[in-house]
């Protein structure tokens, strides 16, 4: 079955955008506690589909703990949620977010690509560097451009919640090797709980990759099953990027 982590390579957009102040302290680019869930999910987080694959991920805003947060669901299905935007590292070099999950996947797993399932994950995604590519990546890379008419990420981080994979484990995707998986949490120790997460982009990248991060150009969430046919339910709370440590 097809992966989750490809697909995402060719739906990650540049968009040409107002994002504000980009020197605050603090850039919340995924603002959902104050919102009221009859609106619905904010129009700058778009839908996430796959090609070939019917059965979506359901993205819905809830009220939890007197916050508003989105709720994923997903049986035996894959579909997530982006936002476009440019945000230099540099400038903001951690991110930080809040997610919860009811149970982690029991047949997923990290290196293989029947497992490439997770309860909960965040995706970074890189502009296209091609000073640190080599000519097949290069080439590849103008080829995905010129039939998608739109930039292609290069590289992405994701940071996953895992089953059985040892926390701080970094791995290549089993799809492609420039999406680099970390695993932040592990089993259900934690699961039912609310759990805050801050990383320093520039530092994991550049464990990952070995070099410096290019501009980030899009962020995503998202919860998928497809294969592994298993059923989950996972809660992600604001997200924010930030210029220095809290």
């Amino acid at each position: 079955m097809r992966s989750a982590i490809t697909a995402v390579f060719g739906i990650f957009l540049l968009l040409s955008m107002s994002t504000g102040d980009l020197r605050a302290a603090e850039w919340r680019v995924g603002d959902f506690a104050d919102l009221a869930p009859a609106d619905g999910l904010p129009e700058v987080w778009a839908p996430m589909t796959f090609r070939n694959i019917e059965r979506h991920t359901r993205y819905t805003l809830i009220r939890d703990n007197d916050r508003t947060v989105i709720r994923a669901h997903s049986q035996n299905a894959a579909s997530g949620l982006i936002r476009h935007l440019r945000v230099e590292p540099a400038e903001y070099p951690l991110i930080r977010w809040h997610w919860k999950i009811e149970r982690v996947l029991e047949k997923g797993d990290l290196s293989a690509k029947q497992g490439d399932d997770y309860a909960a994950r965040i995706y970074v995604a890189f502009a296209f560097d091609p000073e640190a590519a080599g000519w097949w990546e290069r080439m590849r890379h103008r080829s995905a451009s010129l039939f998608a008419d739109q930039e292609v990420p290069g590289s992405a981080l994701n940071y996953i919640w895992a089953n059985k994979a040892p926390e701080n484990t970094i791995a290549p995707n089993p799809y492609a090797q420039e999406a680099m998986m970390i695993v932040l949490q592990s089993g259900n120790a934690a699961a039912g709980r609310w759990m805050t997460e801050t990383r320093d982009i520039a530092a994991d990248y550049r464990r990952a990759f070995g070099r410096p991060p290019p501009p980030i150009i899009g962020i995503g969430l998202m919860t998928d099953t497809d294969n592994t046919g298993e059923e989950t339910t996972a809660y992600y709370g604001d997200i924010s990027f930030l210029s220095a440590t809290p």
